[in-house]
Parts: structure tokens; C-alpha cells; sequence
């Protein structure tokens, strides 16, 4: 039996954070050097967004961590108490914390992602020159006319441009199709359709 097959299997097809069926996917619970039972997890894309801080932290979708940081499962208890750690200023979490246990291998796992500080002001969005957050397969519009870089192309304002994809690990620069080609635009100069 493939892994995924054992974690949706042991999950019940059910997201093992906050139990949604929808859009499921295995996560990796790093830093893990070979995925198992133990260091992989199912969950959703709505959790799988916050843990990643691609979308805010949504204080009420996280009451779920009151759950399932009771889980035997290595993996969801280092999620759950990273997450409690980052949501650490809301009272239930700091009690949630207060109570919850890892033995010592796990609280070293569990602290070896870094980044566990109270974090809902340092998580970074592309986002649109009026602050709107960006997401994949968005619709934009330019606000200014852009000289594409090696090439003849001039996109003009008001050019709209469908199914943007964000670029990774610089929230300032989506890529996106204009005239069948594919060029990489500021978000400065884009606003979200729609």
C-alpha cells in the first residue's frame, strides 16, 4: 500500500487538523529526511496555506488544534503545537499549549522549523497595488503600460491578464501570459479583476 493510501486510510479521508474532505493533500512535516507514517500527514489546503503563511491565520479555523493536539500521530502533534505556538497570543492556544505534552524527541522535531514566534504580522502575500492578496489562476489588469525586457511587446494599460501564477519566494512579481507570451510582472502595476 502506497503511503498516501495508509494516511487517508488512517485519516478516514479527513483532514487530521480541522477534519475537512475537501482538497487533501500529504504534507511533509519538516525537516524529515525519508517520509513515513510517522513525519507525513493529510491535510487540507485551507491548513496547508496557513502553515506555509501563504494566507493569514484564520484564529476561528484553528480551534480544531484544541483536538487535534490530542492525536497519536508524531506528525499532527508537532503541527499542532507549532501552530498553537504561532496563535500562542489568543488565550485558548497559550491554555492549549499549557496542556498539551511532547516527549523530548518530538519537542526537538517539533522546534526545528524555526519561525514559531507568534507570527499573523510577518506573513508575506503577493499582493495587487491596492493590497488586494493574489492567488493562482487570478485575473489581473494592468495599471500601467509595461515594455516587456527583450522584446518588442508593450502591454498596454488596462491589458488583462488571465491565470497569473505567483512567483515563489518573491511576493513583488507574478508571471503571466500577454500575447502568447509568458512575462514576469510587478504587482505594483496590476489590480485584481473581479
Amino acid at each position: 500500500m502506497k503511503l498516501e493510501e495508509q494516511l487517508l486510510k488512517r485519516s478516514e479521508n479527513k483532514c487530521e487538523l480541522c477534519e475537512s474532505a475537501e482538497n487533501l493533500t500529504v504534507y511533509e512535516v519538516p525537516p524529515q529526511s525519508s517520509s513515513n507514517e510517522d513525519n507525513c500527514i493529510i491535510i487540507c489546503d485551507k491548513c496547508l496555506a496557513q502553515i506555509e503563511k501563504k494566507e493569514t491565520l484564520d484564529n476561528k479555523h484553528w480551534g480544531c488544534l484544541t483536538t487535534s493536539m490530542w492525536s497519536e500521530v508524531p506528525g499532527v502533534q508537532v503541527v499542532s503545537w507549532r501552530m498553537l505556538n504561532r496563535l500562542s497570543n489568543e488565550s485558548w492556544a497559550a491554555d492549549s499549549l499549557d496542556m498539551m505534552y511532547l516527549d523530548d524527541e518530538r519537542m526537538t522535531w517539533a522546534k526545528a522549523a524555526g519561525g514559531l514566534d507568534n507570527d499573523t504580522d510577518t506573513v508575506e502575500f503577493h499582493k495587487d497595488s491596492l493590497g488586494t492578496p493574489l492567488q493562482t489562476g487570478d485575473t489581473v489588469v494592468l495599471t500601467k503600460s509595461l515594455d516587456v525586457k527583450g522584446s518588442q511587446l508593450n502591454a498596454k494599460m488596462g491589458t488583462v491578464v488571465k491565470n497569473i501564477r505567483l512567483v515563489d519566494n518573491n511576493t513583488d512579481q507574478i508571471e503571466g501570459k500577454i500575447e502568447g507570451q509568458v512575462i514576469v510582472i510587478l504587482t505594483k502595476y496590476v489590480r485584481k479583476q473581479g
